[in-house]
């Protein structure tokens, strides 16, 4: 059985380039045939594995090893994986990760990329689309250096290269997340940006949601950076949001 489902990898395996080879994925999750089965198919695709058997298994590996990616399940005994996240990401850790569930409602959903995941994947799920969607994280999280690392607006400037975000020369924390949205909006800035592209570019869903995720984000955004008399994110009724044309 294990040999059928990992040949539905094998066509996205053969797409993956030799400059990705080698990248290091740490598996979450407290059933061993899952860790298994995934850490065979991430291998057939190129990819290095680590796995832990629990969130704080995981938390004691993240002290030595700085993996590329995080896959999570939820339902984990002692510590479930929405309370991981929250307490990497409140400790600082940006690591790219991918929520599993066998909940699919919305709510699970949103509460997960909230909490700061870059996608969220429900069980049963198909291998080939997972690893397309692994590699689609990593692609968001990596900026090309054929553009521009640098991006101004008013009192705003985003370096990709630092991965810093200032606000007249004030450092500001952003969440990986909110530092993507944001990217976002400064590349394409003047333009509005329906919530559906929003969705695809930042977090990967590319499905008909109701998702507020976007709406929760642009608010955080708004926290940070609406202040000074600065006001640049605009929302177009009905439509999407738009980081305004700077006044001349």
């Amino acid at each position: 059985m294990r040999v059928r489902v990992l040949n539905l990898v094998e066509k996205a395996a053969n797409a993956w380039q030799g400059k990705h080879m080698g990248q290091l994925i740490m598996i979450i999750d407290d059933e061993a045939g899952v860790r298994d089965l995934l850490g065979d198919a991430l291998k057939l695709a190129g990819f290095e594995t680590v796995s832990a058997t629990d969130a704080m298994n995981a938390q004691t590996l993240l002290r030595s090893i700085k993996p590329d990616l995080l896959i999570v399940d939820i339902n984990m005994p002692m510590m479930d994986g929405f309370e991981f996240i929250e307490r990497i990401r409140g400790n600082g850790d940006s690591t790219p990760a991918l929520m599993l569930s066998a909940r699919g409602d919305r709510a699970d959903v949103t509460r997960g990329l909230t909490l700061g995941a870059d996608d969220y994947v429900t069980k049963p799920f198909g291998l080939e689309e997972l690893v397309l969607r692994i590699k689609a994280i990593l692609r968001r999280s990596q900026f090309s250096s054929t553009t521009n690392t640098t991006l101004t607006h008013g009192p705003i400037t985003l370096d990709a290269d630092t991965h810093q975000v200032t606000f007249n020369d004030e450092v500001i924390d952003l969440s990986p997340t909110e530092f993507r949205l944001l990217h976002v909006l400064l590349e394409s800035k003047g333009r509005v940006l329906s919530k559906t592209y929003l969705l695809d570019e930042v977090w990967g869903i590319t499905f008909e949601s109701e998702s507020t995720v976007v709406d929760t984000y642009i608010s955080y955004l708004r926290k940070k950076l609406h202040r000074d008399g600065f006001e640049g994110i605009r929302t177009v009724r009905g439509v999407g949001f738009q980081l305004q044309a700077e006044k001349k």
